[in-house]
């Protein structure tokens, strides 16, 4: 079986050099080829990555798109298995690749395959307990009988770090057409047809993101003027689940950071995550908004031109 590892890249300097060391560490029976879809790097990362094997195909910033440029990257490999990963990310042994894709091999039911993502060492307390609300060490399937299952419960997917089989990516490729979470748009569409997901967290890698305010305020609006074609594609009973897991998150959060030690960090962690709730809810409702409005709230701000 050969896996084509997929890493769209933008000035990804050590980060990018990390995550090509872990992938060139890792044990899998079959080939493994590298694909990085540069968006304009000026910090030499299309060099570095070449100097280390990988295939690259450069395009301007301008044409960056989260689904369309994985797209251009799965249209580039010849694997059988495609691997999604970003240029922050790393796998800190060497099982991971193969935890990863080995149940794809076991049942044909699976479109897809998730793992688990920790925080980078270092990490503000936000972050990590987010991660671990999100991704714990519990594996799990996900599969609906109806539509109106669809949640972020059925339809968490990650692109940071998943497997998919080439004929499924074939038939279901992401689309082009979303600002943001892609995957779990992807996730959507391959569930409606009747595949069902997996979360493997023995397949580990370290990704996080210290947010500033003003950038975490543009992500979360991203993610949810993406949500109607995700997480909230079940409508009601979505938003439902949404405003619960939200409150279970809020009130889990807070105790996590008292028993943890982190009781200092309560009051920015307060801050941080009202600006993102309220950044999500406004990016549900981005069709009420101004376009100059979604411009400004916008990580890419060009999508909404």
């Amino acid at each position: 079986m050969k896996v084509s590892v997929v890493i769209p890249a933008l000035n990804g300097g050590r980060d990018m050099a990390r995550c090509l060391e872990a992938i060139a560490a890792q044990r899998l029976d079959g080939e493994v080829e590298v694909v990085v879809v540069d968006s304009g790097s000026t910090d030499g990362t299309p060099d570095l990555c070449r100097a280390r094997g990988a295939l690259v195909h450069e395009i301007p910033t301008s044409e960056f798109n989260h689904g369309a440029t994985r797209n251009l990257g799965a249209s580039l490999a010849s694997g059988e298995v495609l691997v999604f990963t970003s240029h922050d990310a790393y796998a800190e042994d060497s099982g991971w690749l193969s935890a990863l894709v080995a149940p794809l091999a076991e049942d044909p039911g699976l479109g897809g395959v998730y793992g688990r993502q920790v925080p980078h060492h270092g990490a503000r307390p936000p972050e990590e307990y987010f991660l671990g609300f999100l991704y714990g060490p519990e594996p799990r399937d996900q599969w609906i009988g109806d539509p109106s299952q669809l949640s972020m419960e059925t339809t968490l997917f990650s692109n940071v770090n998943s497997a998919i089989p080439r004929a499924v990516w074939e038939r279901f490729p992401f689309s082009g057409d979303v600002v943001m979470s892609e995957d779990q748009e992807w996730s959507v569409r391959v569930l409606r047809a009747g595949y069902h997901l997996r979360y493997e967290p023995r397949a580990v890698v370290r990704h996080s993101h210290d947010y500033t305010l003003r950038a975490a305020f543009r992500r979360f609006f991203d993610s949810g003027a993406s949500a109607d074609r995700a997480y909230l594609s079940g409508q009601a009973h979505s938003r439902r689940i949404l405003l619960r897991n939200a409150y279970d998150y809020g009130r889990g959060e807070l105790g996590w950071l008292w028993r943890s030690g982190h009781a200092s960090a309560i009051p920015y962690t307060a801050v941080y995550e009202l600006t993102k709730f309220t950044a999500l809810q406004l990016g549900a409702r981005h069709r009420r908004l101004p376009a100059a409005a979604k411009r400004r709230f916008s990580a890419f701000p060009g999508y909404w031109s």
